[in-house]
């Protein structure tokens, strides 16, 4: 009998492996590198400062997978039909929906925010508690934003990497950002829910821990440099992103208050016009633009979701016709 304290934890192991797996075909290099831990150089060190340490860990994640973790995954995927399978992995996905939304507005990406938004909402309602993922057919992609992403947007460097017990690849600061991500997916508070969804990732990333014991000449540097990567890709994406509406309030208020004997008293000339007069900031045109831009997403997210209902509405329609 697995103990649902263990297997509640193993879910942010498993789904950092599908990480991994998702970017394997961007590094088909990676298995032809090896650094071994009497010979590491000098990139590795400033990397992977703790590597024997990490590496003793990484030993003991992959045993704890081969005798307990992997065959209770092939039991589920065994008697589990491949679609209820999917509408499992949908259902984990939508629930995420909520942190990566609370990460779009923390790092100021209001319009993938909304986008995102409309996407929950719709998986949520349409698609049956997200079991379905009707967004996607509708043209919303997924997203993956977390606080470890926001983090270093605000300028928190990653740290020392680390391979931490049950928990598995991780950076110091993406460790401590976990902590947050848990605490805003529901399924965290549901222990058994925990443990189906790390039972469902297992299964999900077997071909990539496959791939990566049979192909990789060093499984450890393999998994740590496609992690890395991974990690630095999304990262860059956010830091992009947030820079679309560089809005500094404190900037807003300094120019918005004309201070004594800084901007002089408006006049009026003999046709009555008024010279002298303080123009609008244009920083504060800047931030006004930036809210209008996050209120028109939030509108296509509405829209998007409304013409989803609509066609639902017309399907079921034609079904009672046929009946």
């Amino acid at each position: 009998m697995l103990d649902i304290n263990t297997q509640s934890s193993t879910n942010i192991l498993l789904g950092k492996v599908l990480l991994i797996a998702s970017i394997i075909s961007l590094l088909p290099g990676c298995a032809s590198t090896e650094i071994r831990p009497d010979q590491p150089s000098s990139a590795s060190v400033t990397i992977d400062p703790y590597e024997d340490f990490n590496r003793s860990m990484y030993g003991f994640n992959m045993g704890l997978d081969k005798y307990l973790l992997k065959p209770v995954a092939d039991g589920y995927k065994f008697i589990t039909p491949r679609f209820m399978q999917t509408g499992v992995s949908n259902f984990f996905n939508n629930l995420k929906g909520i942190n990566v939304v609370i990460n779009d507005m923390l790092q100021g990406k209001f319009e993938q925010g909304a986008a995102d938004t409309g996407r929950f909402l719709t998986n949520t309602t349409i698609g049956i508690g997200g079991f379905v993922d009707v967004a996607s057919e509708l043209g919303l992609q997924s997203n993956v934003e977390d606080f470890g992403q926001t983090l270093a947007v605000w300028g928190v460097n990653q740290g020392p990497y680390l391979v931490l017990p049950i928990m598995g690849p991780t950076t110091l600061r993406d460790g401590t950002a976990s902590l947050f991500d848990r605490a805003a997916n529901p399924g965290s508070y549901a222990p058994m829910v925990g443990v189906l969804e790390g039972i469902n990732d297992r299964a999900n990333a077997d071909g990539a821990l496959n791939f990566i014991n049979e192909a990789a000449l060093d499984p450890y540097v393999f998994t740590r440099e496609s992690f890395l990567q991974y990690r630095s890709n999304l990262v860059k994406d956010g830091l992009l992103d947030s820079k679309e509406h560089d809005f500094d309030i404190n900037d807003a208020v300094d120019e918005a208050i004309a201070q004594p004997g800084k901007s002089p008293a408006p006049t009026a000339d003999k046709h009555g016009k008024l010279s002298g007069a303080a123009k609008p900031s244009k920083t504060l045109a800047q931030g006004s633009d930036a809210f209008d831009d996050m209120s028109k997403s939030f509108e296509r997210a509405e829209y998007q979701f409304e013409k989803a209902s609509a066609k639902v509405d017309q399907l079921s329609k034609k079904k009672r016709r046929k009946h």
